[in-house]
């Protein structure tokens, strides 16, 4: 299943680069969100070819019309996708934008991939193989959790390049007044979680705004790699296919 994902994640990849090098327009979303012809068309191969190889297996993507919660609250399993996260970097030409499918069982993330199309970059991780690593096709390399930030004495958080905001500077500050020495990264979409999964970062803590597609499938790598994602006020595991499908504020550690 995973090889897959991995060819359909290549597929939309495709899409994406076609359109990433022309004068591409850009649209308003209800949200003011921008989306673009990538965007339609990366959405439009992956939800055709999920279908196509899991015809049993309901899909959720940011841009197809989201299933009425109670027809869905009852899917024991189905695939979260966000075929273009990042628009905005997309947007910005910085190639820090990535195409996500995961697939979602009783409201736990079991299976991710995550694929920046820009260098060729793809994480993929499930609960029975391991999360990896490869680039540019060449030998997979196993991504493995490392030491807890709070252990540590140096710790690197990892921060939205597009979404920053006074909350992250305020974990930060406690980071330091704890005695910490604090080393700061941004990024662009979900290459945030994978960047604590393959240990570039010690921790990522999204103290704004996100949707379920946005997290689900390096959520999935994250988890395979020995990290966790909790919620930030409870500590409790990030959970899926909620009513409202708004992520509550979290934590990659």
């Amino acid at each position: 299943m995973i090889e897959a994902i991995q060819e359909i994640a290549r597929l939309a990849g495709a899409e994406i680069l076609d359109v990433y090098g022309t004068d591409f327009d850009v649209e308003s979303k209800d949200d003011d969100s921008p989306l673009t012809e990538a965007d339609r068309r990366a959405n439009d191969v992956i939800v055709a070819e999920l279908q196509r190889r899991f015809p049993k297996i309901p899909v959720i993507s940011e841009e197809t019309k989201a299933t009425e919660y109670s027809e869905r609250k009852d899917w024991k399993r189905f695939w979260l996708v966000d075929p273009l996260d990042g628009t905005k970097e997309f947007v910005k030409r910085n190639g820090e934008f990535t195409v996500n499918i995961g697939l979602i069982e009783d409201g736990a993330p079991v299976l991710g991939v995550v694929y920046q199309p820009v260098g060729d970059r793809l994480y993929w991780g499930s609960r029975d193989e391991g999360a990896w690593r490869s680039v540019e096709g060449g030998e997979p390399s196993p991504l493995a959790g490392g030491q807890h930030y709070s252990e540590k004495a140096e710790v690197t958080v990892v921060a939205s390049r597009s979404h920053r905001g006074e909350a992250v500077d305020q974990f930060v500050a406690d980071l330091e007044s704890a005695g910490k020495t604090v080393r700061f990264l941004s990024a662009g979409s979900s290459l945030k979680l994978c960047l604590v999964a393959e240990g570039g970062a010690d921790v990522y803590p999204r103290l704004g705004p996100t949707m379920e597609w946005d997290t689900g499938a390096a959520h999935a790598i994250a988890l395979a790699a020995g990290r966790r994602v909790l919620q930030y006020e409870s500590r409790e595991a990030l959970r899926y296919n909620k009513e409202n499908l708004l992520n509550p504020y979290f934590v990659v550690e």
